[in-house]
């Protein structure tokens, strides 16, 4: 905000009170309540209004207090800001990024756990990414806003309290490129955001068994860095995609059918795909558990494929 002044920040509670996980606290106070917008409870009304703010020009980042509540904002979403562009024959950029916490919480109910990753996966001219450490999503973060197409930046609601040491120059991350997180020989395991956790938790046991997981953070949720995908399939010949998104219609389903389609004479094995289960997500912490994948689930997985 420093750097551009037509960057501005719209959503519920962003101003004075800093956010609901405190992502903009203090920049209220420092840039003022015009670019740092406290906006009524109406996600579709505020949403529309950034994407016509970025229309006219500025950069607008739109926070969505909880990501379920984007939902409400889904034909501004995907009728504005995924086609306005084209519709309008090329006449108009859409440079916004929408943006706030989701994933499976700690009993924060059905609602406030959604994962809209693969609701909005299917909308024409929208990137979407998902960060998972404090490094990438300051550099997605700068990345996103500085683009000239419309991103849905994902948070998870688990990942805000990490901490890691950053560099104190300016840089950005590639919106479409994966990070390669463990390299290992004997089964590429694809995740993303809060599972890349899980996974590195099940790649410590595995490594104890004597497997070699090579472990890659896909980030990039559309569209899927296949180049860094591939070149680990042709080396390892076996894939677990591990997820926190629904199995049905969720980023692992749109995962295989790419690696089937680019990479299937490479495999050795069928692809295994973890996934929450296609179950609202209860409010009790054990039950909520028991639809998420846990990483002794991940070890089972790769001693069945790599048997």
């Amino acid at each position: 905000m420093e750097r551009d002044p037509r960057v501005c920040v719209m959503g519920e509670d962003v101003g004075h009170y800093g956010g609901s996980y405190k992502v903009t606290k203090g920049l209220a106070t420092k840039f003022g309540d015009l670019r740092v917008l406290d906006t009524p409870i109406a996600e579709n009304s505020f949403t529309g209004m950034g994407i016509g703010a970025a229309m006219t020009g500025l950069r607008p980042v739109v926070e969505g207090m909880n990501m379920g509540f984007l939902l409400l904002a889904f034909n501004q979403i995907s009728n504005n800001c995924g086609m306005l562009h084209y519709t309008s024959g090329g006449q108009f950029t859409i440079p916004i990024v929408i943006r706030g916490p989701g994933g499976v919480g700690r009993q924060l109910g059905a609602e406030h756990s959604q994962r809209l990753e693969s609701y909005f996966q299917s909308i024409p001219g929208i990137q979407m990414v998902a960060c998972s450490t404090p490094y990438n999503a300051k550099g997605f973060m700068k990345a996103a806003i500085r683009s000239e197409n419309p991103v849905i930046l994902f948070e998870h609601v688990l990942l805000y309290n990490l901490k890691e040491r950053i560099p104190d120059e300016d840089y950005i991350c590639n919106l479409e490129e994966a990070e390669m997180v463990r390299p290992g020989e004997h089964v590429t395991i694809l995740t993303y955001s809060r599972m890349r956790y899980h996974v590195m938790q099940a790649a410590k046991t595995l490594v104890n068994k004597g497997y070699d997981p090579e472990v890659i953070d896909i980030r990039s949720l559309k569209p899927f860095d296949l180049y860094t995908i591939g070149n680990s399939v042709k080396k390892t010949h076996r894939v677990l995609i591990v997820e926190e998104c629904m199995r049905t219609g969720g980023i692992g389903a749109s995962l295989i059918a790419a690696i089937t389609e680019n990479f299937n004479d490479y495999l050795d094995a069928p692809i295994m795909c973890l996934s929450s289960q296609d179950v609202p997500t209860p409010y009790a912490g054990t039950l909520e558990e028991w639809t998420v994948v846990q990483p002794a689930q991940i070890v089972a997985a790769v001693e069945q494929l790599c048997q």
